[in-house]
């Protein structure tokens, strides 16, 4: 009908095609992913096909997967929105929310074909959602008081992240230098003050956490190589000769002398402008463009160490942590506030040198230094590393914890079947499709390591039902255990942040009922 009053190009997919498609593309990415989830989750290639970019990764990250994919599926994409806002708000658990989403929508789609409507369905939702909810707020326990429980509670959350990743062999490593780096920002937010340098060679133990700011740049010909109580000077200038810049403007001389006076010319006004930056009393000059030979030579005489080149990403983090600010004219020396540290140095790392800022202004500025065999390794440590420290971030704001290892699902779903009973209607078929949803994430774990899934759930289930509320899946040993015993434990924010994004994502594709793709406006010839 839609079709008489629609353009050429445009379609319209309508009710139990609409839903089927939509259904269909979200549980497909669903079950791409899931075979990554958990401690024994496989890991991805991702192989760009581009003519001018031919480069591959590695890699078990949700997000990292799922933006690198070209989508034509719209239910498939609003996954792909989630595990990306999942990554943006607590860095884990990505994984997680599109393979929950996935089994609500897979649980969703038998009601559909019981005839159940689908507004009967996400009712239900929402109900076994609120008891979810609290129930996850039951076992959530707060050890922010005490500062050593708290330390342990925040080694073990980053033991658990690291755990499903590259960095699993050296998680009590690695998870040391998560935990020491966010605990020097003493409740700050700001992770660039953590900074993540790779440097191909040696073995990942190699690692280690810097006391202060690397800078992955060279100190200018003939400078000093080493200034202590350094004041600094960060700028975005061009210091490049200053030359005629009129484009389309013509000179003519009549003799080489001429020439000659008009090149001294460009040197006096770079001389003009190193004698400002000199004004300003810094005794450490770092500029986000290059530097050329005349002022490199300048600041040399002036024992003045001069860094080219440092990127953006590098000036403003460097201003962050040493408390100065970026500067692009200096013609009011009083206004510009100058960065401090108490040492800049050369140092060597491997076989590459790099400028060390120790004792910033900042006193949370810290530089992880990985080390590993090859760019591939690195850029997947490098990922894993930064989801345990946007966990840890998350957790020192959200304090609370739970238990892993599929222990909160199996709670959650069992609150959820208990209020099932005293639920009349069609709505109670829905919360328990909720809880079965909930009931899977334990099982495809369990799965992945190639254990009897159904057996361990079955057993996990009848545990809690006894009484064992902090059990969950062992899946080094293939058996159920006590996770306090285990030290399984994932921040609370992550998993209430899963539960509520999954939910709410799967209850919009399900309310779909008509797809419009509409086709694009026609140029008129001649435009």
């Amino acid at each position: 009908m839609e079709g008489a009053f629609l353009n050429s190009g445009a379609s319209v997919d309508k009710g139990e095609n609409a839903r089927l498609s939509s259904f269909i593309g979200a549980i497909a990415i669903a079950d791409m992913v899931k075979t990554t989830l958990g401690p024994k989750g496989m890991d991805k290639i991702l192989q760009r096909v581009s003519e001018g970019d031919q480069s591959v990764s590695v890699t078990n990250d949700g997000a990292t997967i799922l933006r690198s994919i070209m989508l034509d599926n719209a239910a498939a994409k609003v996954l792909v929105d989630i595990a990306r806002v999942q990554d943006d708000e607590v860095g884990d658990g990505t994984t997680s929310v599109a393979v929950f989403c996935g089994e609500l929508l897979r649980e969703a789609e038998k009601l559909v074909n019981e005839r159940i409507h689908p507004q009967t369905i996400a009712a239900g939702w929402r109900i076994a959602r609120n008891i979810a909810k609290k129930a996850l707020e039951e076992s959530a326990v707060d050890n922010s008081s005490d500062e050593k429980l708290f330390r342990m509670d925040l080694l073990r959350i980053a033991k658990t992240t690291l755990s499903s990743k590259l960095l699993t062999h050296e998680k009590e490593y690695f998870a040391n230098l998560a935990v020491d780096a966010v605990m020097r920002l003493k409740g700050s937010s700001n992770l660039d003050h953590i900074q993540i340098l790779k440097k191909p060679g040696g073995q990942l133990k190699d690692s280690y956490l810097e006391d202060g700011f690397l800078l992955d740049k060279q100190i200018g010909v003939g400078q000093p190589k080493r200034i202590e109580k350094a004041k600094i000077l960060i700028a975005n200038t061009s210091m490049d000769t200053d030359k005629i810049k009129i484009y389309g403007s013509r000179v003519k001389v009549d003799s080489m002398s001429k020439v000659a006076e008009i090149e001294e010319a460009e040197k006096d006004k770079m001389r003009q402008k190193c004698e400002k930056i000199i004004a300003h009393g810094a005794n450490v000059f770092i500029n986000r463009q290059l530097i050329y030979n005349l002022p490199e030579s300048i600041f040399a005489e002036r024992g003045i160490m001069a860094i080219e080149h440092a990127d953006f990403d590098g000036v403003e983090r460097l201003a962050a942590v040493t408390g100065g600010e970026v500067a692009s004219t200096f013609d009011h020396p009083e206004l510009v506030t100058l960065g401090e540290c108490d040492v800049v140095e050369e140092i060597m790392i491997g076989e590459d040198k790099v400028i060390r800022l120790g004792g910033c202004k900042s006193g949370e500025a810290c530089t992880i230094v990985l080390r590993g065999a090859s760019s591939h390794l690195l850029d997947e440590a490098e990922r894993s590393l930064h989801d345990a420290l946007c966990v840890l971030q998350a957790t020192v704001k959200e304090p609370r914890r739970i238990f892993g290892g599929g222990c909160s699902e199996i709670f959650m779903a069992q609150a959820i079947d208990r209020e099932v009973e005293n639920t009349p209607g069609k709505k109670a078929i829905a919360m328990a499709a909720f809880a079965t949803a909930l009931r899977q994430m334990p099982a495809i774990i369990a799965d992945n390591g190639g254990y009897d899934s159904a057996e361990l759930v079955t057993q996990l289930r009848a545990k809690h039902a006894a009484g064992g509320s902090t059990w969950g899946l062992d899946m080094y040993e293939g058996k159920i255990a006590d996770m306090i015993d285990l030290g399984v434990m994932e921040s609370f924010k992550s998993k209430y942040q899963v539960l509520m994004s999954a939910s709410e994502a799967a209850e919009m594709i399900l309310r779909v009922d008509d797809i419009i793709k509409c086709a694009p406006r026609q140029r008129n010839e001649g435009y």
